[in-house]
């Protein structure tokens, strides 16, 4: 799917943006810059529940989830289930008092939203996801009555402090840096300009800006992790998702398709599946073949932070494949 369609922030990077941003504010931090007054970039208080677009899903949830998690209601006007689910879900944010957001997605109206949802491998409505710190998870498919779904929220929220994602403890007031989170500090403006047209699709002007910053910060991690993303987003541009997948399964000795398809599975946040797609590849190819697809592995590390234990396990593999 085309950056325009679906950033990579909210795709494949989900969530290894936002850890190579916190690290990239920590780095900052201890240079001693100020802190920044307003909290993160997108977090903004607002009303419980958002209708959201195809042009405004990456200001409204991506961005907002930074500071707040984000609930995503898909539906439809013709579902009957969409109309028993959505006035609880809208009841319960209300509730929350700006503890979490609920995001409305009309799939009807807004088919680049729907064709990811579907790449997701959902197939059917009323679906909801929660998006938090900018990485997206499945969680509900189908309508409940209000006790289940009250329930289905606080395991959630419970599952997610456990797994280190949010806070220990209840959440806390709102304050400066967003609800719950204190003030960050402030990201250097051109790695902040690179982000935002990264974001907005403009994969021109956020490469130029990622660029920038490394002729100067030549090993920053985050800038060289952002210019991996941006090309990975234009390899993908005009490709028939479906079509590439499809032959990928058919050939699976054919590097090009191989690649293709990794590059897609990353696009949608599949990265084990991706590394492993082309881990698979080595094995069964030989040559030149064999050698771009180790190389394309390589290039798709760089898209995570270097940390990421899924680079690891990947590269364990990729040695047991080529040894």
């Amino acid at each position: 799917m085309p950056s325009r369609d679906f950033s990579l922030h909210g795709a494949v990077d989900l969530g290894a943006r936002q850890a190579a941003a916190k690290k990239q504010q920590e780095r900052q931090a201890q240079a001693g810059r100020p802190p920044q007054a307003g909290g993160a970039p997108g977090a903004a208080a607002g009303p419980a529940v958002v209708d959201v677009t195809d042009e405004t899903f990456n200001a409204e949830v991506v961005e907002r989830s930074q500071s707040v998690p984000v609930l995503v209601d898909f539906w439809a006007e013709w579902c009957g289930p969409c109309k028993q689910l959505g006035p609880i879900l809208e009841k319960l944010a209300a509730e929350a008092a700006g503890r979490w957001i609920l995001a409305k997605v009309d799939i009807e109206a807004n088919p680049q939203l729907n064709a990811y949802m579907q790449q997701m491998g959902v197939r059917g409505i009323p679906f909801v996801a929660v998006v938090v710190a900018g990485q997206l998870l499945p969680f509900l498919n189908g309508a409940a009555p209000e006790p289940q779904v009250r329930e289905a929220i606080e395991q959630l929220f419970d599952a997610l402090r456990k797994e280190g994602i949010l806070p220990e403890g209840p959440p806390p007031e709102a304050g400066p840096g967003g609800p719950g989170l204190p003030p960050q500090p402030e990201i250097d403006p051109v790695l902040l300009r690179a982000e935002q047209a990264l974001e907005s699709g403009d994969l021109d002007t956020a490469a130029t800006a990622f660029q920038q910053y490394l002729d100067t910060h030549p090993q920053d991690p985050h800038a060289r992790s952002g210019l991996a993303l941006v090309e990975l987003s234009r390899r993908v541009q005009g490709v028939d998702a479906a079509r590439a997948l499809q032959e990928a399964g058919e050939r699976p000795a054919d590097a090009q398709a191989q690649i293709r398809a990794a590059d897609l599975d990353m696009m949608t946040g599949n990265v084990d599946g991706a590394f492993g797609r082309l881990v698979a590849a080595v094995r069964v190819t030989a040559g030149d073949d064999r050698e771009a697809v180790r190389k394309h592995l390589l290039a798709l590390f760089e898209v995570l932070p270097a940390d990421d234990p899924r680079i690891g396990k990947a590269r364990r593999s990729l040695q047991s494949a080529l040894f």
